[in-house]
């Protein structure tokens, strides 16, 4: 199983948790305001009810979704904007802090990389804009790759992502999924 068919796949159950139009907690109906735990929960269930997951993707703790014998994957949200339309703070942290020990992306390349198993490990977000963009995520994305590479060290493939427009929620209008195969480290501690 290649990441390009999890990529799609993940974006699928997306598009398939926003259809439900199920809100949640008290925030406006759509996928958009789902907290990881709950976005990841829905992605596996649906992904369970794919032939080629066969019933055994599961979340974990570490890694946060793992398809057995194929992939472990870390899972971050990117959401510049709340449910009420303000802007968040502090949304792009998830993704750039460099420092091992950190919940942030780069923290999860570090923490794959010392994952014992068969699994090929990759990081994926999951980010949600206005459609067109009023915070595009696009530099964000671009960051992480930067630091990753540059400060941190870490090798990863190239970037696998789809855009999806047409959600229901009036401010998280579009997703991505983006991902990034995790290689190698080529300096400990950067």
């Amino acid at each position: 199983m290649e990441l390009e068919e999890v990529v799609s796949d993940v974006a699928a159950a997306v598009a398939s948790i926003d259809r439900c139009g199920m809100p949640f907690k008290q925030f406006q109906r759509g996928v958009g305001p789902y907290g990881e735990p709950q976005l990841l929960a829905g992605v596996v269930r649906y992904l369970n009810t794919l032939p080629s997951y066969n019933g055994s993707a599961r979340t974990k703790r570490t890694p946060d979704l793992l398809i057995p014998g194929c992939w472990a994957l870390e899972f971050k949200i990117a959401r510049p904007f709340g449910d009420n339309g303000k802007e968040a703070e502090n949304w792009s942290v998830n993704l750039l802090h460099p420092y091992e020990g950190n919940v942030s992306l780069i923290g999860d390349c570090l923490k794959l990389l010392r994952l014992v198993g068969v699994e090929r490990k990759a990081v994926v977000v999951v980010g949600y804009e206005h459609t067109p963009p009023r915070i595009p995520l696009e530099p964000l994305i671009k960051s992480f790759k930067l630091v990753a590479t540059q400060v941190v060290g870490v090798q990863i493939g190239r970037r696998v992502q789809i855009v999806q427009p047409n959600l229901c929620h009036p401010v998280h209008q579009q997703f991505l999924v983006a991902a990034w195969e995790v290689l190698s480290c080529a300096a400990e501690g950067g």
